[in-house]
């Protein structure tokens, strides 16, 4: 099917999935209320089952065949299939269920007690028939990362059933239950249901839309690594007018450490670490330079005098790798501040990977650097004898790590969810190489070697992983008409290939 054809049946479709969403906006509505409101970090198992056994149910009305994927430690996955009269492909949609850990102080309600707001107002789920104002948020962890999506795709599932249509590919639906606890398992668990996960390719459906308010469609994410440090200093904490300048300071040696790894401009410092990196393709600095440039209205919203590089734009600044000081933990401040040399300094570090980077090399570049800061590396708590023997010891903590992926954008795959998406918004398109930030993309791809594209829905300022965190109705009932629109038409994607 050409565009004409796109475009045709998009009009047809799009209108009647409006026209099924005004008249079920409470109804889908208290399906997703009733979603948020399920805990679900990924450490707390008894939760996170609850929140798969409620997926599973949710898939079930729908009439999918579905069934837990489990794997030893692991949360279970949830997948669904669906097939669909005369359709000879399949894809598979992919949204995690598990969110990121709360701090129930931070949040102005309860976490997991949604809440939908109209700006400062608090309103209530209306009945089907009513509407509710596109600017109305709901607020609750995971609101937008990454349930909102799922509640999309069925909810686009439910309005094409309604409306006599149906999708032109077999559906199938992954959704996974440890994503924000840095996916642990992804591989092992595509490995032992490769033959289940067959399909021609993955849509992944998480992240936002662009900061201009335009929707996206991204061909890649870039990876990530984790480690947690500590520095010791002595063994109790000391006065530090008695023993100032003489016992050293494990802040000032994390400090300088960190310094070291890093210009305040995000230039990495560690030696040998950009030489893995590839250089962008033709395809994508040609998608890069059309991109939206939003940089002068984020620094106002954010309060930022600058931004890093010489204000240089974010849509290059993702596509490098990054390391990130997420968090420092030493001594006290404020009114507990006490003039004493501590016994130890923390600090945790993500660091953000692009192609060809791999997370053991990094691990392998991080480490020989520290060493040559004069450290000497334990990988479990130091002993007496060993902090005794060397003049400075550092506990290295490193996390599960994935590399990044990239689809090419000149698939035809990659054309045909361009133009349907482009068609299914009344806004131009942003089509972006890669996000800035990280899905374990690679474990899949390294697995089922088949085209992943990301469709994120989600607005920009949702909060995600903080307190408040919130999803703009508009953007959901958007997401509903843009999934439903590939959904019915994705079959296209193969018609191009095909003769």
């Amino acid at each position: 099917m050409h565009l004409y054809g796109l475009v045709l049946v998009a009009q047809i479709v799009q209108p009647a999935i409006h026209q099924w969403r005004l008249a079920h906006e409470g109804t889908i509505l208290r399906e997703f209320t009733t979603l948020v409101s399920l805990p679900n970090v990924a450490s707390d198992s008894a939760n996170i089952r609850h929140n798969a056994d409620t997926l599973i149910a949710m898939l079930q009305r729908r009439g999918i065949s579905t069934q837990l994927l489990e794997l030893p430690g692991s949360p279970p996955a949830v997948f669904g299939s669906l097939d669909s009269p005369g359709a000879t492909h399949t894809l598979v949609w992919y949204a995690h269920y598990d969110g990121q850990p709360v701090t129930p102080a931070d949040w102005s309600t309860p976490p997991w007690q949604p809440v939908l707001r109209n700006g400062s107002d608090v309103i209530s789920i209306p009945s089907d028939g009513d509407t509710v104002p596109g600017e109305a948020r709901l607020y609750a962890r995971s609101a937008s990362d990454d349930k909102a999506p799922i509640i999309s795709m069925l909810a686009a599932l439910d309005a094409l059933r309604a409306s006599g249509a149906h999708p032109s590919v077999n559906l199938k639906f992954f959704f996974e239950g440890e994503e924000e606890a840095g996916s642990l398992h992804a591989k092992a668990m595509l490995e032992k249901y490769r033959d289940l996960l067959k399909a021609d390719a993955w849509l992944f459906c998480d992240g936002p839309i662009d900061q201009s308010g335009r929707p996206v469609v991204g061909f890649g994410v870039r990876g990530a690594l984790a480690l947690e440090l500590t520095v010791y200093g002595p063994a109790r904490a000391l006065h530090s007018g008695h023993y100032g300048n003489w016992a050293p300071n494990p802040i000032s040696l994390l400090s300088s450490l960190l310094a070291s790894m890093r210009t305040p401009d995000g230039q990495i410092l560690v030696p040998g670490y950009m030489a893995d990196v590839r250089p962008l393709l033709p395809s994508e600095r040609a998608a890069i330079a059309k991109l939206p440039k939003p940089d002068s209205g984020l620094r106002q919203t954010l309060s930022l005098g600058a931004s890093e590089a010489a204000n240089a734009r974010l849509a290059e600044r993702i596509m490098l790798p990054a390391i990130n000081f997420r968090g420092f933990q030493a001594g006290a401040v404020g009114a507990t501040a006490a003039n004493a040399i501590p016994t130890e300094a923390r600090a945790s570090i993500d660091f953000r990977l692009v192609p060809n980077e791999t997370p053991e090399h990094v691990r392998e570049l991080v480490e020989a650097h520290i060493r040559h800061q004069g450290f000497f590396i334990v990988h479990d708590s130091a002993d007496r004898a060993t902090r005794m023997a060397h003049a400075k010891v550092i506990r290295l903590d490193w996390g599960h790590g994935y590399a990044a992926e990239r689809t090419s954008l000149d698939l035809p795959i990659s054309k045909a969810v361009e133009r349907l998406v482009a068609q299914a918004n009344d806004r131009p398109l942003v089509v972006i190489p890669a996000m800035g930030g990280s899905l374990p993309m690679s474990e899949f791809e390294a697995v089922l070697q088949r085209p992943l594209i990301n469709l994120p829905t989600v607005n920009y300022d949702n909060n995600q992983h903080a307190a408040n965190e919130n999803t703009r109705l508009a953007n959901l009932w958007n997401a509903i008409e843009v999934l439903g629109v590939v959904m019915t038409n994705a079959g296209s994607a193969f018609a191009d290939k095909e003769p």
